[in-house]
């Protein structure tokens, strides 16, 4: 991440830590979290390691101690992301989402991933949407970015269905490997919310 970038989440501000959507709920990821969201990475390897630079290689359960620590911390978290997992209305987890501070004032980016068992559902989409609208209402937040690969056409789909905007498509290195080296960036800002 540049350090020179200005931050969207000025001190104080920051998205609630629970968002409650009747049938699953987003909420900040807790340290008895640990064995059900490395399990769901764990199965969901094949599916979101294409796409995750994060996901290089399987999980570990050390890897994914030190993330819980580090959004155990502070909210947003050490590295400027608002991190959620999503649940089902078991407990279950379903995927993750999270708002990142890493693209620049005035606006924050949106990534997620879905756990294998749960795509096709509208999960994702039902999420993405929450935490954009959550977004645009933080004082000092203009807009709201979800950057995915040309390739992925999923991540692309959330962004269309969304009403997000393709801005750009922009060079960008490999860094997963179904990756295509092309970076679409969708936009929605305060005037499309």
């Amino acid at each position: 991440m540049d350090v020179h970038r200005a931050r969207a989440l000025g001190a104080g501000v920051a998205p609630p830590e629970r968002i409650d959507l009747g049938d699953i709920v987003l909420r900040r990821w807790q340290p008895g979290d640990l064995a059900a969201r490395f399990e769901a990475i764990t199965k969901s390897y094949s599916a979101i390691h294409p796409w995750m630079e994060w996901l290089a290689e399987p999980a570990t359960l050390e890897q994914q101690r030190a993330f819980g620590a580090t959004v155990a911390v502070s909210w947003p978290a050490a590295d400027g992301g608002c991190h959620y997992g999503i649940f089902d209305g078991y407990g279950a987890v379903v995927g993750a989402v999270g708002l990142h501070d890493d693209v620049g004032a005035p606006a924050l980016a949106i990534g997620y991933w879905c756990h294998i068992d749960y795509t096709g559902r509208g999960f994702i989409t039902r999420s993405a949407s929450s935490l954009t609208d959550i977004a645009l209402s933080l004082p000092g937040v203009e807009r709201v970015e979800i950057h995915c690969d040309e390739a992925n056409l999923r991540s692309a789909a959330v962004a269309r269905r969304l009403g997000y905007r393709l801005d750009r498509v922009e060079p960008r290195p490999v860094r997963a490997p179904a990756e295509s080296g092309r970076r679409m960036v969708w936009i929605k800002d305060s005037s499309r919310a």
